[in-house]
């Protein structure tokens, strides 16, 4: 078996997974981990060691092929979903992006990341919840005092096996009522996934049931400028609830008259 050097190796391996299993009017299209060193031998195609590199890369990076696409209902698009350990389904679901808005003003936060974390952080991810927590942002953001609780927390959840969160907060408003965050952060050519947060909201239920879910994500822009979405489930669709754009600067930066267009702004409940 000789390697296979096209870039686009993976679309031919999740295409044939898909084409296997598809009929017409199916809205789930189940498959497993296996399938896919089956399929790579079936077509010539070497593998990296890290199978779930495929499934990340589809979930995250790039768009499924257009053959699949394709075959989505109306208004709906193919996304992939962890369904237990080591299996996985194609799901149709409510077309919707997560990109940060052209037309959305970005607020100036003075800087306060130390400049080591800056000089050693080893990913845009890393460095986006660096930065996101010594600025504080999740606090601007939500108007709630919140703490990180832990970083990368790996876990398991009932019908989607293990998942994954960026960084956890908790937090608490002046009422006293108390929050779960959990966030997850995206660098690089990295997409959001209304599928990962939707893993957030069950992973909540299980595992902090008492506090409030409110999942965050975010996201690096141009210009040091961060922005952050929160979620909310409606009609049993995840939507964007809330999206600001936060823009890090040297403190004197902050002009004057920032600060005086800043006390204008509308405050959200």
């Amino acid at each position: 078996m000789s390697p296979e050097k096209n870039p686009n190796r993976y679309d031919k391996i999740i295409e044939k997974i898909f084409l296997k299993h598809y009929k017409r009017g199916m809205l789930a299209v189940p498959f497993s981990r296996e399938e896919i060193t089956q399929t790579a031998k079936e077509l010539g195609i070497v593998l990296p060691k890290n199978l779930g590199d495929l499934i990340y890369t589809f979930r995250f990076r790039a768009d499924l092929p257009k053959s699949i696409l394709s075959k989505a209902p109306e208004g709906k698009s193919w996304t992939i979903k962890l369904v237990g350990q080591a299996r996985y389904c194609f799901a149709a679901v409510r077309l919707t992006v997560i990109e940060p808005r052209s037309d959305l003003a970005a607020t100036k936060i003075p800087d306060a990341t130390p400049g080591l974390i800056e000089k050693y952080a080893l990913s845009d991810e890393q460095a986006l919840l660096a930065k996101v927590r010594y600025n504080r942002l999740v606090d601007i953001f939500t108007g709630v005092a919140c703490y990180p609780l832990q970083s990368h927390l790996r876990t398991t959840v009932k019908n989607f096996g293990q998942v994954e969160t960026d960084e956890v907060y908790i937090g608490v408003d002046r009422r006293g009522a108390h929050y779960v965050f959990p966030v997850q952060a995206k660098g690089g050519r990295d997409k959001q996934s209304i599928v990962q947060v939707e893993q957030d909201f069950a992973m909540c239920g299980e595992k902090f049931q008492a506090l409030i879910c409110r999942p965050i994500a975010a996201q690096f822009m141009q210009s040091e400028t961060i922005a952050l979405f929160e979620f909310e489930e409606e009609d049993g669709q995840i939507v964007v609830a809330s999206e600001k754009h936060y823009r890090l600067v040297p403190q004197e930066n902050v002009t004057p008259e920032d600060l005086a267009a800043y006390r204008h702004r509308p405050i959200a409940d």
